[in-house]
């Protein structure tokens, strides 16, 4: 397929007027700037009447959709979940768990072993993101305190048994266990990152030195600076945003985090240290006043927003990650290159996966999403197949 009269959106500039050709589900060329690509023998034609084209989305942090959760363990639910991120351009995505007994974290995993991950209907599943238990009872959000519990190398080292499957681990640095828990995952090749935290400054460094380098849906559910005796010491919110090495991710649906502090972690992080996340749970997709469950909490959808049902914390959200780029766009002045970038590249350099996805470049997965002017979502392509 060419796809030409399109603004292509790449990673340090919005190219107008060009054209790309789509080969065997990769990128194949790409038109330098005033270059026009003619049409090959044979080959389809979507002319974009000037549209955006960017790279398909990669959301490193999902819980659900319409009602469907990861939790469920089912590549049934799986798809679903998939075929309805792909409408918001998201063409990879790392399912997540949220706290819960060991045999049903384990059956996700498995589960994950059951489903084709190419071949869902929609965005292709790139693994699975474990959220808790190990977390601070202190900053619980939507995971029941009941069932978060200190690192087990019993339980995790039964995670290492799945370690492919695997994208990232969040918990809690400054639990008892902790830091010899991030030694085996990140010996495993897995990804940690810190988040339902209450960590000091110098709890988030150790985990930093055992080698977490990332921290969950920064500004929710993790410790700030405050006063210790009569010193005033940072938290892992802190750290995060002052050590280069440390990516955040940020959940911009307008709700989670106000404007004027993602203007800020854009400030000290720059366009290269935040992945924006949806964190989306069941809730996304369904109408406001409808219930869905996030582990054992029921939640109902509010606004653009999601709560537990006594609307006391937050509850994933209901976003889907072109709406995360406009509000970058709209509410923090970043360039659009840039938030695409946020959207795409960074998270697949945090899974390894930047050398077949995440930009348009020639050799890579055509991967796409075609935007209008609002930054709707008006075609998501999956190697080069319609999947929205």
């Amino acid at each position: 397929m060419l796809f030409k009269n399109v603004r292509l959106i790449l990673p340090d500039r919005i190219q107008p007027a060009g054209a790309l050709r789509v080969r065997d589900g990769c990128i194949a060329q790409i038109s330098a700037p005033g270059e026009t690509l003619a049409a090959e023998p044979g080959e389809a034609v979507l002319d974009a009447n000037g549209k955006f084209l960017a790279p398909g989305f990669v959301d490193m942090h999902i819980h659900g959709a319409l009602r469907r959760d990861s939790m469920e363990a089912s590549p049934e639910a799986f798809s679903q979940i998939c075929k309805f991120h792909a409408s918001g351009g998201t063409t990879a995505l790392a399912l997540t768990t949220v706290s819960a007994p060991q045999s049903e974290i384990v059956a996700v995993l498995k589960a994950a072993g059951s489903i084709d991950p190419n071949a869902t209907g929609g965005a292709r599943i790139v693994g699975i993101h474990i959220e808790g238990p190990y977390f601070s009872k202190e900053k619980p959000g939507a995971h029941l305190p009941d069932l978060l519990r200190h690192p087990n190398p019993a339980e995790y080292s039964e995670w290492l048994q799945y370690r492919d499957r695997i994208t990232q681990v969040t918990l809690a640095p400054e639990l008892p266990g902790a830091l010899a828990c991030i030694e085996a995952l990140c010996a495993a090749g897995i990804r940690v990152s810190g988040g339902h935290s209450d960590a000091w400054d110098e709890d988030a460094a150790a985990g930093f030195a055992h080698g977490m380098r990332q921290a969950t849906h920064t500004f929710n559910c993790m410790s700030g600076a405050r006063r210790r005796g009569p010193y005033r010491v940072a938290g892992l919110l802190e750290f995060a945003m002052g050590e280069p090495e440390m990516l955040c991710e940020l959940i911009a649906d307008g709700h989670h985090v106000s404007p004027t502090l993602m203007r800020a972690l854009y400030r000290a992080k720059g366009p290269d240290g935040i992945a924006l996340v949806t964190d989306a749970g069941g809730g996304a997709g369904l109408a406001v006043g409808e219930s869905f469950m996030v582990g054992c909490i029921k939640a109902v959808v509010h606004d653009g927003i999601s709560l537990t049902e006594d609307g006391s914390a937050l509850a994933c959200s209901v976003a889907r990650m072109n709406e995360l780029v406009r509000t970058m766009v709209e509410k923090v002045d970043v360039p659009l290159q840039e938030a695409v970038g946020m959207a795409s590249l960074n998270p697949a350099k945090a899974l390894g996966l930047d050398h077949t996805l995440g930009s348009l470049q020639s050799g890579l997965k055509a991967d796409l999403v075609l935007l209008n002017d609002d930054l709707g979502v008006e075609m998501t392509f999956l190697e080069g197949q319609r999947v929205f």
